[in-house]
């Protein structure tokens, strides 16, 4: 097994998840099979409990891992399924070092940070790195390990000393560390700075890790005299300096890094430059399309993102991706208006009547509006009139998890006239919970209690426009994160009024996908298909809020049930075939250390 260590130097927000996962992509074009792993340092057992604020979304994995957004970008970018395990945090490595120590496992020897914690990083390691991902037999060729944080971190220094034990413990051509720092450019002087990155090489070097490969973030590309002057002050070859410089989109990153020959560079680390398997350049002619293509987009297709959390993309990344996948596929240049919930509300009028001006306009001037997931009561009644606009107008809705749920709960008051309709966790003592807590869920902890993980969806109505949108498939597999659903005692009084609940769980009780039949597209969700949505792979809910918002829903849907492979049965568990094929596709992120939404990319904030 080879490793490949990312670190990220000077400051934080470099982008060393994109560039860990565009080596993955690399490497994987070069005919290796490859996984990733993230260390978070901090003591949260996992994401699951920290606010979007805090850290960005919550990913969700098929095995119902709750884990640090970046995993979500290895998976997109590689097209893997990754396991919690995948994701190792200060809170994991602890709670198994303690529990060894609580059944006697240290045969009564003083616990202490060195070794017993940094043994049990090293084994970690070892033992994740030999699973498949990439759905093959047998172990992968390269593990690619991102170090979260910053090189100095008191919060990193076990896993610091521990990977710089590991790179003893794999031995000479195992081990190659790439470092991510900044070359930035001071405005009054006007030229490069490399006294950021020495410093931080220098500190790397303290703590017993020496870089490999230097990958350099910068906003324009480097000169060479500084290429020079990085090799001479931090020990590294010409050839290992990598310029990440700022692009169009991410999905140019992969492409500077094969430019560049920065395959070369990690191959030969790892000894792997001579290996019969091993193509001498990587096959990125499909990336290479995927990259360009998107800029020739023109039509533009305006969704509204209503969300509590608008103050903060990442808390919508993967959102906002799968409305890129699906975007490009229907040859259209997305743009993103950013609602947010609490701006839309009556309230809003009479506090802030700027703000809710400017909400409604982006509201009403949409082609389609989506409202992703979410927990609490803020911004719920905004997200409920988004709702009925979108219903009232018809207009192109998606809602994911709690966007189905206040879909339903708008229904039920405006259609059906129950005044007390509401959900159980905004109102315990609704007198039409529409929306209750689920049985098997807790209320005393809050941590791996929801309903998580990859379950199967059944479709119940023949010609609806979700299963016609996965391929007139018989049900499908998605991701979830909820602890409360629709009330199925309530669902005979919905059906009557109009609304048809086209997908259950396997027990039929379990309302999963909403639909109004005589809306041009209304549905809700209460899975999370955007955590499946791939770059060539496009959620197919995704596609149809775009293609509903374009006017190319029809043409759509019977494409989808005329080319589309049909369900098939494998080992006894029903699959669905690749849906669509390969897109090119691009994202809107020109600058990693600017953040995801510059000006001028079409994403409006």
């Amino acid at each position: 097994m080879k490793y490949v260590l990312v670190t990220g130097g000077v400051v934080s927000g470099l982008g060393k998840g994109v560039t860990a996962s565009s080596i993955g992509v690399v490497l994987k074009a070069c005919g290796l099979r490859v996984t990733t792993i993230k260390i978070d340092p901090y003591l949260n057992t996992d994401a699951g409990t920290m606010s979007p604020f805090e850290h960005g979304e919550v990913f969700v994995l098929d095995d119902g891992g709750e884990v640090d957004l970046d995993l979500g970008n290895y998976e997109r970018f590689l097209d893997i399924k990754l396991t919690r395990d995948n994701n190792i945090t200060t809170g994991k490595i602890y709670q198994a070092v303690i529990n060894k120590e609580r059944r006697g496992d240290y045969l009564g020897k003083t616990v202490q940070v060195v070794p017993h914690i940094t043994d049990e990083i090293q084994d970690w390691i070892e033992r994740v790195a030999m699973n498949p991902v990439d759905g093959k037999e047998g172990p992968p060729d390269v593990c690619v390990i991102e170090l979260g944080g910053t090189i100095g971190d008191i919060e990193s220094m076990p896993f610091i000393e521990a990977l710089g034990q590991f790179s003893y413990r794999v031995g000479p051509g195992n081990f190659c560390l790439v470092h991510v720092s900044l070359v930035p450019v001071l405005n009054v002087v006007g030229e490069q700075k490399t006294k950021p990155t020495q410093h931080s090489v220098r500190g790397l070097r303290g703590l017993g890790l020496a870089p490999d490969v230097l990958a350099c973030r910068s906003t324009e590309p480097l000169e060479e005299h500084v290429k020079v002057k990085l090799s001479q002050f931090c020990h590294v070859p010409i050839s290992n300096i990598v310029n990440l410089h700022d692009v169009t989109n991410i999905w140019h990153i992969p492409l500077l890094l094969r430019d560049q020959k920065a395959h070369e560079a990690i191959l030969k680390v790892l000894e792997l430059q001579y290996a019969g398997k091993v193509p001498r350049e990587p096959k990125l002619a499909e990336w290479t399309e995927r990259a360009t293509k998107f800029d020739k987009l023109k039509t533009p297709v305006n969704i509204a993102m209503v969300g509590k959390y608008t103050g903060l993309s990442d808390s919508y990344l993967s959102v906002l991706k799968a409305l890129l996948h699906a975007s490009v596929a229907m040859e259209r240049k997305l743009i993103v208006d950013w609602v947010p919930s609490c701006d839309l509300e009556d309230s809003s009028a009479r506090e802030n009547p700027e703000a809710h001006k400017k909400a409604w306009k982006l509201l009403k001037g949409a082609d389609g509006i989506l409202v992703p997931g979410g927990f609490g009561d803020r911004g719920v009644q905004g997200k409920i009139l988004a709702a009925k606009y979108a219903r009232e107008n018809n207009v192109p809705y998606l809602g994911i998890c709690l966007g189905m749920q206040i879909a339903v709960i708008e229904f039920a008051r405006s259609v059906m006239k129950l005044c007390g309709a509401n959900s159980t966790e905004f109102d315990p003592a609704a007198t039409s919970p529409c929306v209750i807590f689920m049985p098997e869920g807790s209320k005393t902890h809050m941590g791996a209690t929801m309903r998580l993980g990859s379950r199967r969806t059944y479709f119940h109505v023949n010609g609806c426009k979700s299963a016609r949108l996965y391929g007139n498939a018989t049900s499908v597999d998605e991701r979830h994160r909820h602890r409360y659903e629709l009330n199925p005692d309530m669902v005979p009084d919905f059906e009557r009024a109009g609304l048809q609940f086209v997908g259950k769980d396997e027990s039929g009780r379990r309302m999963e996908i909403i639909e109004l039949p005589s809306h041009k597209f209304f549905i809700g969700a209460q899975f999370h298909p955007e955590f499946k949505s791939r770059p060539g792979k496009p959620s197919p809910l995704f596609l149809g809020l775009i293609a509903a918002a374009s006017g190319q829903l029809e043409p759509l849907l019977q494409r989808s049930c005329n080319n589309l492979p049909k369900t098939h049965v494998n080992n006894g568990k029903v699959q669905i075939r690749k849906l669509y094929p390969t897109v090119p596709v691009k994202s809107p992120l020109t600058s990693l250390v600017n953040g995801y939404y510059p000006n001028g990319t079409g994403i409006h904030t």
